[in-house]
């Protein structure tokens, strides 16, 4: 636990985080198109067009992820939302428990509860 707690831990989590989360973008996408990388089949659909940088934020750091490009039609995994940042929804709900009249000490656990 205290290997997992530094920051040799840290990156380690990131690091798989980062790899799993890239495998499951490639097979929606090959779900999407119909075949693999490269591969030629009869349900092939579009051919990929090379990849788009993308970073997600998550507690565990910065995930530098590649979102696949397909020559038609677009492509965009189901795994992440399209211009949603968690921070919104973090201050939404800090704003509505001040508009409520709920306690600093309250809205500090709800921040807690959330990951933040």
């Amino acid at each position: 636990m205290e290997s997992l707690r530094s920051a040799d831990g840290l990156e380690l989590v990131r690091g798989v985080a980062e790899r799993m989360l890239q495998e499951l973008i490639e097979a929606e996408a090959t779900a999407r198109i119909g075949a693999e990388w490269n591969e030629h089949t009869e349900t092939r659909t579009t051919f990929r067009n090379g990849h788009r940088d993308k970073t997600l934020t998550t507690q565990a750091g910065d995930l530098d992820l590649a979102i696949p490009k397909l020559r038609s039609g677009s492509f965009y995994p189901s795994l992440l939302e399209r211009r949603h940042r968690i921070d919104q929804a973090l201050y939404a709900v800090i704003m509505e428990a001040y508009v409520h009249g709920v306690s600093t000490r309250s809205v500090d656990d709800l921040v807690k509860a959330l990951g933040a």
